[in-house]
């Protein structure tokens, strides 16, 4: 064999050689987070719930992360208008959003979506559960549920109570009250939270569902009545108010979530390192004390168990909204 073909065979074989390496080194890249600041997509108005735990979340996920984390407003159309933004940017870690409950009530609202809740997106975790309180107009002369319950049933469909949206997650649980105590009432959708408890305290509606910490400050300066909470126990919050549960409906629990996603294709690795960072976060003593500040109970759901828990979601909510008629937008 001559020299030169001896050369070009150990070319060929080393590059037979160094091929598998390339090829597994190429799937590792692959698996990789971007290392560019993080957009962290907020579906939801500022000065909400939601916007209050991400923005204290940010300085704790940079650091996890290692790379800056930037926070972007993209509230509207019960939040398909940021989610939208979501499901389109890349899979490579470089976006999450954190969605409401509105995120599996959405299909059963609008007629046409620019996604699929479930098909599109890659379930990082639910980072917690709350609750909401049934507030009444200080003028509504019923002191507890059960006198509630009464007054609704004598006047049917003669009350207003106003949401913060059709199908939204202030609007729902007046709906599985409604069903469950069989009761009617006029519904006034409002866009937003702060148009439905500005309107409340006025008594141009005379009741609605308003977040727990949302509503405390209102409580206590005597400008709306808690009748009842919706949670499976009592609110730390609003200890003294019972739920509605208690009140003699004893089916009833709606606790909405917030849940942090990423784009479709996220690979399982990515996925589970994601999943690694934000749970750091949140198990700092910070995001705690802010949690409770919100009423909000941390919950600790893996990436498989939230996927799991959008699904069942998802089913319950589509059994509601179909016995509240609600319409497709």
């Amino acid at each position: 064999m001559t020299n030169n073909a001896f050369l070009r065979r150990r070319t060929v074989l080393g590059a037979i050689a160094v091929c598998p390496i390339l090829a597994r080194s190429s799937a590792v890249w692959g698996q990789t987070l971007s290392d560019r600041p993080l957009r962290f997509i907020l579906p939801m108005a500022a000065g909400s719930v939601g916007d209050a735990l991400a923005r204290g979340m940010t300085s704790h996920l940079t650091q996890a992360l290692k790379r800056p984390v930037v926070v972007e407003n993209l509230p509207g159309a019960g939040g398909m208008t940021g989610t939208a933004q979501l499901v389109r940017a890349p899979a490579d870690g470089s976006a999450l959003a954190l969605v409401s409950t509105s995120h599996v009530i959405n299909p059963f609202v609008f007629k046409a979506m620019p996604y699929d809740p479930i098909k599109d997106v890659t379930p990082i975790t639910v980072i917690g559960k709350s609750m909401m309180v049934l507030v009444v107009n200080p003028a509504v002369p019923a002191q507890n549920l059960a006198e509630f319950v009464r007054l609704l049933k004598a006047s049917p469909g003669k009350l207003n109570y106003g949401s913060s949206g059709n199908g939204g997650v202030t609007h729902l649980p007046a709906e599985m009250f409604h069903r469950e105590a069989g009761v009617s009432a006029r519904h006034i959708p409002y866009k937003g939270l702060s148009a439905q408890v500005t309107d409340i305290i006025a008594g141009v509606v005379e009741y609605g569902f308003v977040p727990v910490g949302v509503a405390v400050p209102q409580l206590k300066a005597g400008k709306r009545r808690a009748l009842a909470v919706t949670g499976a126990v009592r609110s730390p919050m609003l200890s003294q108010v019972p739920t509605i549960k208690e009140g003699g409906l004893a089916s009833y629990v709606y606790e909405p979530w917030l849940a942090i996603i990423g784009p479709a294709g996220l690979t399982a690795t990515q996925t589970q390192s994601l999943y690694g960072d934000v749970r750091t976060t949140l198990e700092q003593e910070e995001m705690r004390t802010m949690m409770d500040a919100q009423d909000m109970t941390p919950v600790t759901m893996t990436p498989k168990e939230t996927a799991t828990y959008f699904r069942s979601e998802m089913a319950a909510y589509g059994a509601l909204a179909n016995y509240a008629g609600l319409r497709a937008e």
